[in-house]
Order: structure tokens, then C-alpha cells, then sequence
């Protein structure tokens, strides 16, 4: 019997796509199960490669050391939704990946993420995909200004967008992203944004955590805020917003869907991520059973933990230089620091985050 794969307790090891800080954490939460994780990663000196028991650092193309790393683990999940769907539809079919390929499908593509999620019956700001300029004029006729204009693929953190307001060159928009395949949205005069994250495990258990209030600056998430400032029937209505797309999906593991609440009431679906998700790291804090906990058991087929939470809390990312206020942040009663160790500090760059907790409130 090989000693390394006989334990107490679990006796997996779960295959991780990507390095960077929710691999990082994943992999820290997976140990506290006896979890042990091997990182599949291209870029070298990733975060997560300082608390695995192995690394990969290969191209997502490269099918030789794909297929090297499927045979030296026993389970794959991907810790962001760029991971390429060929590189997981590849590993599916030597092993079990969680979520399935196709989540990755879905929310890869916004033209196919907002038409999945309006199949499923939920509202979606209006849209109209945008291949050529002329697309754009057209889109533009029908959706009005202000709109706004998305690269259908690998935007983040504000990238990969323009606003076209009255007087705007469309052409210079469209220029601004590349040129690219592109999504073009109504505006929603919005009056908050917010995020839910669904548990669903192996069995189709599902659970999820508090709704969190969302602060945006330059297209980059600052602070959660725990709990949202939303009635409670907003609330219920984003929990099932969640399960449904978690079901159609078939999805297994931790389901972030951010949602705009207008003035009256309504919820509309801006984006889904297949992972973990910044707007859940306060839960590593306030909650029993972190988001990376419970993505952890459900990928390994474990029972899924609480989602309650203990306390109310407010998570700040600390971006470029806000991460060397780290010493004043770590002598602060109530705030938990976690710092992601990465080597270099760049303007716009999630260094870490700090969550500070509250008293619970009873409302």
C-alpha cells in the first residue's frame, strides 16, 4: 500500500486548474479535510504553489502533462472560469471534473451566459451580440443610450468593457476592446449590486450563504458587505436565482451569480462564475464552513457543511499599495488578514483581504 494514499479521514487528491489566490485557498481549505491538491498552472511563482503537495506548470494546450496530471490525481476542479473548456473536456474524459465542462461552456461566452440564464427564466438586462460595426449600429438602434459594450470572452475586473453614452463614437468603443466578438447591454439604473453563492454537492444537496452588498471602483470589487441592505423577499428571490441555474447546470461545488436590484425590486442577472468568488471570502471568517470548504466537499463528494453565518462582516480587497498598511491591518481587534504571498505589487493587483467582523445583527 502506498503510505502517501492511505489516511484517516479522506484519501484524495483533487487535481486544482489555475494558481492563483482562490487555488491557493482552495488548497488551504481542502488540507484542514486531510484533502491533499496538485496545481495545474502555466504561469511560474503562482500563489498556490507554496501550500500544495505538487505542481504542474504546463500550458492548458500542452495534452502530454495533462494527461500526466489526470493520472496523478483523483479528482479535477478549476479555481477561475477562463481555464480552457478543451483542457477540461480533455481531463472528463479520463476523469471526474467538478463542475462539468459544459459550466464552463456556459459562463466563457456572456452572449451564451445571458441566454442560458434567460432560458432558465430569469431576467437579464436586454442584449444583442455584436460581430462588426455595423452589429454595433444596429444593437445601439434598438437597446438606446447609455449601453455598454463587453468582449463576449476573458473580460475581468472592469476589463474588456466601455460605456457609450449620448455623444460617444461607437466606433472608438469598439475600437477601446479590441475589436473583438462583443456583447452589448442595456444599462441598468441599478440600485445596488449584489452576489449569491449556491453550494450544490455531489448528491444534489444545495445550499447557499447570506446574500453580500457589493462596492465596485474602476470595475474592481472593493468591499462585500454582510448582510445586504435588501428585503427579505429580495432575498429569497436571489437564493432561488442561484439554485436554478446550480440545477440546469448540474453543477457540483460553489456558484457565485451577481445580481443588479433596481429601484423596484427587481433582480436581474449580470454574470455567473463556476468557482469561489472574491465576494464570498468573508465567509472564511464569519461563516462555520468557508465558501473553499464547502467546494472542497463537494468536489470530493463530502457532506456539505453550514452556511450559517456568526457574524456580520465587511471583506476589503487590498489592491496595490493598500496591501502595505498589512502591519497596522493584522493589530486590528475584529479583522482577520489574509494575505495571498504574492511577489510583486501592481496598481490594480488583489494583494490580499481583510475581512473585519461585526456583531451579529437580528433583524
Amino acid at each position: 500500500m502506498n503510505p502517501e494514499r492511505s489516511s484517516v479521514g479522506p484519501d484524495q487528491i483533487i487535481g486544482i486548474l489555475g494558481g492563483g489566490q482562490l487555488g491557493r485557498m482552495l488548497a488551504l481549505a481542502g488540507a484542514r479535510l486531510g484533502l491533499r491538491c496538485q496545481v495545474y498552472a502555466p504561469e511560474p511563482e503562482s500563489p498556490a504553489f507554496d501550500v500544495v503537495r505538487r505542481i504542474t506548470e504546463a500550458d492548458y494546450s500542452d495534452e502530454v502533462a495533462l494527461a500526466r496530471f489526470a493520472e496523478d490525481v483523483d479528482i479535477v476542479t478549476y479555481e477561475f472560469e477562463n481555464v480552457p473548456d478543451n483542457a477540461a473536456r480533455f481531463l472528463s474524459s479520463r476523469l471526474t471534473v467538478r463542475p462539468g465542462a459544459r459550466a464552463l461552456t456556459v459562463s466563457q461566452d456572456r452572449v451564451v451566459e445571458k441566454t442560458f440564464a434567460r432560458d432558465c427564466g430569469l431576467d437579464v438586462p436586454d442584449f444583442e451580440p455584436v460581430d462588426d460595426e455595423a452589429d454595433l449600429e444596429r444593437a445601439l438602434a434598438r437597446l438606446g443610450r447609455p449601453a455598454v459594450l463587453k468582449t463576449r470572452r476573458f473580460g475581468y475586473d472592469g476589463k474588456g468593457q466601455a460605456v457609450i453614452r449620448m455623444g460617444d463614437d461607437p466606433a472608438a468603443a469598439y475600437a477601446a476592446i479590441g475589436r473583438q466578438p462583443a456583447i452589448l447591454e442595456a444599462f441598468v439604473p441599478f440600485e445596488r449590486e449584489i452576489s449569491v453563492l449556491t453550494v450544490r454537492g455531489a448528491d444534489g444537496e444545495v445550499r447557499h450563504y447570506d446574500p453580500v452588498e457589493n462596492v465596485h471602483r474602476g470595475g474592481i470589487l472593493r468591499t462585500s458587505i454582510v448582510p445586504a441592505q435588501i428585503p427579505a423577499a429580495t432575498t429569497i428571490a436571489a437564493v432561488r436565482m442561484g439554485r436554478v441555474l446550480a440545477e440546469a447546470l448540474d453543477y457540483v461545488g460553489v456558484l457565485a451569480v451577481e445580481l443588479f436590484v433596481t429601484a423596484d425590486g427587481r433582480l436581474l442577472v449580470n454574470e455567473m462564475a463556476p468557482r469561489v468568488h472574491n465576494s464570498g471570502h468573508w465567509t472564511e471568517a464569519a461563516c462555520h464552513c468557508s465558501q473553499f470548504e464547502n467546494h472542497m466537499r463537494a468536489v470530493a463528494g463530502l457532506p456539505l457543511g453550514s452556511t450559517e453565518r456568526h457574524a456580520d462582516a465587511v471583506m476589503q480587497n487590498l489592491i496595490g499599495a493598500d496591501v502595505e498598511a498589512w502591519r497596522a491591518i493584522a493589530a486590528e481587534d475584529g479583522a482577520v488578514l489574509h494575505l495571498y504571498g504574492k511577489r510583486d505589487q501592481r496598481d490594480g493587483r488583489k494583494m490580499g483581504h481583510v475581512t473585519r467582523l461585526k456583531t451579529l445583527s437580528r433583524g
